[in-house]
């Protein structure tokens, strides 16, 4: 059982009337509420410093998109740490607020793909400016918003010297406590464990502190598709467990961008009680390949209506596009073992 994707794939590509997202739009937040479905999408335009912001998009069916405005939703501050980029938003709702984790940077990263893997644009700040700072290294951070318009910044929720991406919340509190996802490139090898960066777990009695001990949730398969593993979407409440996708990247982390999924314990999502052996989803089509990383699918939102699973992806970091399964269907086969 793969995931179907929409024939009429891509669903946004970039618009060149619009300079912030002539280049590049891609890995979408997504929610659902009273007929709508919202994509709130990482863009940007071709300057040379690649300053990411986010667009909103929004549809009655949740194919068809329409952007809700010409200007973008949300962008780096002009004096705050998140200063150089936004990019990667995942959505939960707790009260009347959207919960908006993100990724971002003290400067713009530069056009990342005509740089070695995994290198940015940096900025001399001096022998004893901290390591954010020198190295330009991206952090997570929370922002909250009730119409995905008006915003407040609630700041850094990783610590300052990990590159600390893939950060996602639970949409709820498990025995009284907050759960996080997130993926601390730094945290393997010895004393860490695992050869590549993986997905961790932690918990807290409060959004914003997350000081209490992470612990690996899953790490990559060596020789796999998955060497390099971190969550992807916001986890789904089920009756037989929290269902999570996550990404695989094979080649330690510099191949395909595929995509899996896993099921977690209800009342202790420490526990992997189920996940694919093989791939859900992987590069096919030019939107997925022809891009600036050639071959990557890349979920970041997921939407379970009407008992369809809807899963919205970014495409070789240039397009979005959308799938779709059966979610119950999903889930039995997960928890059987056969995908």
């Amino acid at each position: 059982m793969k995931l179907n994707k929409y024939s009429g794939n891509p669903i946004l590509s970039p618009l060149e009337r619009n300079s912030w997202e002539n280049l590049i739009v891609c890995n979408p937040g997504a929610w659902y509420e009273n007929g709508v479905f919202y994509l709130l999408y990482r863009a940007a335009g071709d300057d040379e410093n690649h300053v990411i912001r986010f667009g909103l998009a929004t549809s009655n069916d949740g194919f068809n998109f329409k952007r809700a405005m010409d200007t973008p939703c949300f962008g780096p501050s002009i004096e705050g740490p998140d200063s150089g980029c936004v990019e990667d938003a995942r959505i939960v709702k707790f009260d009347d607020y959207y919960y908006v984790t993100y990724a971002f940077r003290p400067f713009p990263p530069g056009q990342y793909w005509r740089f070695a893997h995994d290198e940015v644009l940096t900025r001399d700040m001096g022998d004893n400016a901290p390591d954010f700072l020198k190295k330009n290294i991206a952090n997570s951070a929370l922002a909250i918003t009730k119409d995905f318009k008006k915003w407040r910044r609630l700041g850094r929720i990783t610590q300052s010297h990990l590159d600390d991406r893939d950060v996602i919340l639970f949409p709820e509190k498990i025995n009284g406590k907050y759960a996080m996802l997130h993926r601390p490139k730094e945290w393997t090898g010895e004393g860490f464990g695992p050869k590549y960066p993986a997905v961790w777990i932690r918990f807290s009695n409060d959004l914003l502190n997350w000081d209490e001990p992470s612990q690996v949730l899953i790490e990559g398969i060596e020789g796999s598709w998955e060497e390099k593993v971190g969550g992807s979407t916001p986890p789904i409440k089920t009756e037989k467990g929290w269902f999570v996708l996550y990404h695989g990247v094979e080649n330690g982390g510099k191949g395909y961008y595929r995509v899996g999924a896993m099921m977690l314990d209800l009342n202790d999502p420490t526990k992997v009680i189920a996940r694919t052996k093989n791939f859900l989803m992987e590069p096919e089509h030019y939107y997925e390949i022809d891009g600036f990383y050639k071959g990557c699918v890349f979920p970041t939102g997921n939407i379970v209506k009407d008992g369809i699973l809807y899963v919205y992806y970014g495409g070789a970091d240039k397009y979005i596009g959308v799938a779709t399964a059966d979610f119950n269907e999903l889930v039995d086969k997960l928890l059987n073992n056969e995908l």
